[in-house]
């Protein structure tokens, strides 16, 4: 019972540390970046004006609108007690527009895009990975290569690829945005909701073809590992028929799956948003895009933030689950 509470809260103190630290960098870190985005604000605002000191009362006033009149550590201070009351700052690029409603705008895509995607890959990618490590032969030779391209293969390097020989020379797909350029989101127009299906056909299988590739790598080696146990050879000695041995071998395997499977839900958000900006899909990769081009500092903390705490959530979430199921993660954890 010791080992146990000890094990609970040298985790909880540890990710709390962590989630410390990793808010303080995404403050920081966006303010790094050179450049003055009030400056360009105000220069496009008072483009044409002559008078110097009309133009600097403009800038004062943004400035001291978004608190970067002040020190940083001021601005660390308000940020902090900002996010306490749950208000992420204002945009500077999308201004007047909230931080948070951008990306509760946007979250809602990556969902949409990711979840689907991540279950839909799984699912294929342990059968076909349990199927090859089973069947063997040409099965496995045909295959394992096959698997192998795909779980190397970067998400947006094969985005890039699709792009152009599915999209723009094959025309099959449209070739990026989450629905036609000439419409407005409407999602209880059934026009629109058939142009949200058919520019999600070529994201979706781009990403269901990478989680095919990991998931039955990982399936096919855990497979073969669990059909060459001692457990498995004395089984069949026992003369237990292959079918109900099979059934426990591909159980066994199927357990480090389950919690990746668990860790890749938990880290959607921050998963494959390269591939959003290939297709410009409107999700939170983009958003963070156009936030890191227009140095949107509030906006670019708020979605690194957003991405931080999940998969943060993520990781405890699987230690606690292994930490549950498995005792003896917690007692060597303990004695470390």
């Amino acid at each position: 019972m010791k080992i146990g509470n000890s094990y609970w809260g040298k985790k909880v103190l540890w990710y709390f540390i962590t989630l410390i630290i990793a808010v303080f960098l995404n403050f920081l870190l966006p303010r790094l970046i050179p450049g003055n985005p009030v400056a360009t604000i105000v220069a496009s605002m008072t483009a044409g004006m002559t008078d110097a000191n009309a133009q600097k009362k403009v800038y004062d006033a943004y400035m001291a609108m978004f608190g970067l009149d002040k020190p940083i550590w001021q601005q660390f201070v308000i940020y902090i007690g900002n996010l306490f009351k749950g208000n992420m700052g204002i945009s500077f690029y999308n201004f007047p527009r909230e931080v948070s409603d951008i990306i509760a705008a946007a979250i809602p895509w990556t969902l949409m895009l990711q979840i689907p995607a991540i279950l839909v890959g799984w699912f294929f990618g342990n059968a076909l990975g349990a199927i090859t490590a089973y069947r063997k032969g040409i099965f496995d030779r045909v295959f394992f290569p096959f698997f192998l391209f795909l779980s190397a293969i970067p998400a947006f390097g094969l985005a890039i690829v699709n792009v152009h020989f599915l999209a723009n020379k094959a025309h099959l797909f449209p070739g990026g945005l989450g629905y036609a350029f000439d419409m407005l989101p409407n999602w209880g127009n059934p026009v629109f909701l058939l142009s949200v299906l058919d520019h999600y056909r070529l994201p979706f299988l781009t990403m269901v073809l990478v989680v095919i590739g990991g998931q039955a790598l990982g399936m096919r080696e855990m497979s073969i590992y669990e059909l060459n146990a001692d457990y498995v050879k004395y089984s069949r000695l026992m003369g237990i028929k292959d079918s109900k041995i099979v059934s426990y071998v591909f159980r066994n395997a199927m357990l480090p799956q389950i919690t990746g499977l668990a860790l890749s839900l938990g880290t959607m958000i921050g998963g494959n948003l390269i591939t959003e900006i290939v297709f410009s899909y409107p999700g939170l990769g983009t958003t963070m895009f156009s936030a890191i081009r227009t140095q949107d500092f509030p906006l670019i903390s708020g979605c690194t933030l957003i991405i931080t705490v999940t998969v943060l959530a993520a990781n405890f979430l699987v230690d606690i689950i292994c930490g549950i199921i498995d005792p003896r993660v917690r007692a060597a954890n303990e004695e470390g």
